[in-house]
């Protein structure tokens, strides 16, 4: 099972995904929260495997409880999506950066989205991915030197940036013609190498390192 968070200063919103996912036999909410401070406790009482975080809450902000979860040793393994309102919200590039696991349009199904960042894969909604990734792309700091390059091998740099792209395993493998499982390895001894914690991560060092710029569609 699935355990979910919800955290949103909205009734109606929460009550929303309460329905969708209630309604899926391998997910259960197991906590509601309206604002940031609660969504940390409840992410510490329950250790869920996803917060679904909205990042507007009065007093503390889905962006502060999000970096308070993620630093919490403690609460390893809790996966971060943030909730957006719009195809492409200023904050999620700082969410980025404060460790979310990934992004959810609030008009767009959850559960496959959750299964997938629980595994390990998705990074975002597929209707916003490529708008969010070219967008930060636009953000990105300018590439410096990085040493950490140097631990990659060459099929380990493409993945990268295919990842950097916005692409999941699976059209990782197609592009590269090799199996699933294999773009997943790749993905996984990547992270190791990076010491990055997650794909959201690996995305940010996919730009700020060069392998991926913008304008660069493979």
């Amino acid at each position: 099972m699935i355990s979910v968070v919800l955290a949103d200063d909205q009734a109606l919103v929460r009550a929303g995904f309460r329905s969708l996912l209630d309604a899926q036999p391998d997910i259960v909410v197991v906590g509601e929260a309206d604002n940031g401070e609660q969504a940390v406790a409840l992410a510490r009482e329950h250790r869920p495997d996803v917060v679904l975080m909205d990042i507007r809450m009065p007093g503390t902000d889905g962006l502060a409880a999000t970096k308070r979860i993620v630093d919490d040793a403690r609460l390893d393994g809790v996966h971060v999506v943030i909730l957006t309102t719009f195809d492409l919200d200023e904050y999620v590039f700082e969410a980025i950066r404060a460790g979310a696991n990934g992004f959810l349009v609030k008009d767009t199904e959850p559960a496959e989205l959750l299964r997938a960042v629980v595994a390990g894969d998705a990074l975002l909604s597929p209707r916003i991915t490529r708008r969010l990734i070219e967008e930060f792309a636009t953000r990105a700091k300018a590439p410096a030197t990085n040493s950490h390059l140097d631990a990659l091998t060459d099929r380990e740099r493409e993945v990268v940036a295919l990842v950097g792209e916005g692409l999941s395993n699976d059209e990782i493998a197609e592009r590269l013609v090799i199996s699933a499982a294999t773009a997943k390895t790749h993905v996984s001894r990547a992270m190791i190498k990076l010491g990055v914690r997650d794909r959201a991560q690996l995305v940010v060092f996919a730009y700020e390192s060069g392998l991926v710029r913008p304008g660069w569609h493979g």
